[in-house]
């Protein structure tokens, strides 16, 4: 049975709660996901791009500069959304990489599996109201949908991308763009609909209805900005015309520069060099430096205008009383995506050659662009690779938090290790809610592995927090295992070397300098963590591959 605790034993709270919130009433909680969102990007993470909404967030919380998640969509969903390894939770690999002989495994059933409780489940039961808009991609059946998975009110795009207008063109020609409110399908949208407005409208829509409900609210906004195809509404482009005509080396230089100035990176960092396979930008032809110019100044709207939309939340729930007393996380699911729209699986040349992709159409409807891996480098700066890669590229993630009320730590940089999987823990323990314990709503449930990092956030814990351990990764092949400053690393060529590396990410976050042989009894140690680590998530060895 859950438990909800009792908050008279829960001083930490009342701290945060201001003098117009009853002591005894829970905080709200809001969590955002930015989708295949860089590093880089916004402006508390030394970004050029206009995030006023997330730059007041940041000032009024905690910048976490040393938070990870997965290397792709589904599967860091998955332990976002359970506090589980996400070889345990369902997505083992994505769904759409899925062979016939393995799926169905354990852990590899391509979706959130009931052997987890999943987080708007045990809200619910916790006496939460719970919605959600924008992207799912963690099952597209009824009993896998989520509304199915504890959420009251929901309208969602099933899986993975599309276009992020009205026309609801694929990705690919195997993968169509359904849309589904509270599990049923939405048979056409508005003809003026872009996703992160109507997203963001449908979630004011219920907080506004709800208002005087007496339940706390858990609201998951699943952003699909920035995720390909990059569409943006033309003024929001054009606020960007010029910003990035000098290319990603002179962004990546200048993003660096900015997060040692903001005192993210130390001053000795340095970037992980620009992949061969990308040119530099004075090789380009000038209809080549044009046309990527404009891909990154339709990314740079996509954000911005995301960051609009936040506001418009923000704004409702100051509206209402409620802004106070509500957690809210930002975050993106995964590093920057480098990978090419011409080769996700099931894609065909013939498909992408029915789009204008044409300078003047670039961005705007019948599109279909990405940000392609020169911007995606620059996007992840200093790190190593993008999405798709267990290097720090493809794990690293901006994290902001603000905590109910008014915080005394309010405005600063924590640079403790943090994995997604810490964030459901950290949420049940903010609204008070007992963890699950082998067994939820009638079924068995695997005890949650994250941790919670609430008496951090609180300022309670003295100075950063160090790695709890037995934090291992495997997504598509590719491997690593952290242990405070320590990463082991394993990916094949030409991304890696084929075989086990060890970098000291204090020193190099760009995962430069491998000490291996330096250090060879610490990288043994963390290759035989990882075994284990194997073992116990039931980590399947399939083959490696694309990522997207």
């Amino acid at each position: 049975m859950l438990i909800t605790k009792n908050f008279l034993a829960l001083p930490l709270l009342f701290a945060w709660a201001t003098a117009s919130v009853a002591q005894d009433s829970r905080p709200n909680v809001l969590l955002i996901v930015a989708d295949d969102m860089g590093y880089s990007d916004i402006g508390p993470f030394g970004g050029e791009i206009a995030t006023p909404t997330l730059d007041a967030l940041a000032d009024a919380g905690l910048r976490l500069t040393n938070f990870h998640v997965l290397a792709s969509c589904s599967p860091s969903r998955s332990v976002l959304l359970s506090g589980m390894d996400n070889h345990r939770a369902g997505l083992g690999t994505m769904s759409e990489m899925l062979s016939e002989d393995d799926k169905g495994k354990p852990g590899y059933e391509g979706h959130l599996n009931h052997r987890v409780a999943a987080l708007p489940e045990v809200l619910k039961a916790g006496g939460y109201r719970t919605y959600m808009v924008g992207k799912w991609h963690l099952g597209e059946d009824a009993e896998t949908l989520p509304s199915a998975r504890g959420f009251d009110e929901t309208f969602v795009l099933e899986g993975g991308g599309g276009s992020h207008w009205a026309d609801e063109k694929w990705v690919t020609p195997t993968v169509p763009v359904a849309y589904r409110r509270n599990g049923k399908e939405v048979p056409s949208l508005p003809e003026d609909f872009y996703s992160t407005k109507d997203y963001t409208d449908a979630l004011i829509e219920w907080i506004k209805r709800d208002k005087d409900v007496d339940q706390p609210f858990f609201a998951y906004l699943s952003y699909t900005a920035p995720h390909d195809p990059l569409q943006a509404p033309e003024e929001f482009i054009e606020k960007y015309k010029g910003v990035y005509d000098n290319g990603w080396d002179a962004l990546r230089q200048k993003r660096l520069q900015t997060l040692k100035e903001l005192g993210i990176m130390d001053r000795n960092a340095k970037p992980f060099p620009r992949l061969q396979s990308v040119a530099a930008w004075k090789e380009l032809s000038p209809e080549e430096r044009a046309l990527a110019s404009r891909d990154m100044e339709v990314y740079a709207a996509m954000i911005d205008y995301m960051d609009g939309q936040i506001k418009r939340v923000f704004d409702q729930l100051a509206d209402i009383g409620k802004f106070d007393n509500t957690l809210i996380i930002f975050m993106s699911d995964n590093g920057a995506n480098g990978s090419s729209l011409i080769k996700y699986p099931g894609q065909t040349t013939e498909y992408v050659e029915q789009f204008d992709n044409s300078l003047e159409n670039r961005g705007f409807k019948n599109s279909l662009i990405d940000m392609g891996p020169g911007w995606a480098q620059a996007s992840m700066t200093p790190s190593r690779m993008f999405k798709g890669f267990t290097a720090e590229g493809g794990i690293r993630s901006p994290l902001l938090v603000k905590l109910p009320g008014k915080m005394a730590n309010a405005g600063s940089i924590n640079k403790s290790f943090l994995h997604i999987r810490d964030i459901m823990p950290t949420i049940l323990d903010a609204a008070g809610i007992e963890q699950p314990n082998r067994r939820f709503a009638g079924r068995s449930v695997q005890p949650i592995q994250g941790t919670s990092v609430l008496p951090m956030l609180t300022g309670s814990e003295a100075g950063t927090r160090a790695n709890v351990g037995d934090v291992g990764y495997e997504l598509f092949g590719m491997k690593a295992y952290f242990d405070g400053r320590w990463k082991a690393l394993w990916m094949p060529a030409p991304a890696g070397s084929g075989e086990w590396e060890l970098y000291d990410l204090n020193q190099d976050p760009g995962e430069l300098n491998n000490l291996g042989t330096k250090h060879p009894q610490k990288l043994q140690e963390l290759v035989a963590r990882w075994g284990q680590y194997k073992i116990q998530n039931g980590v399947l060895d399939l083959p490696s591959g694309d990522a997207h």
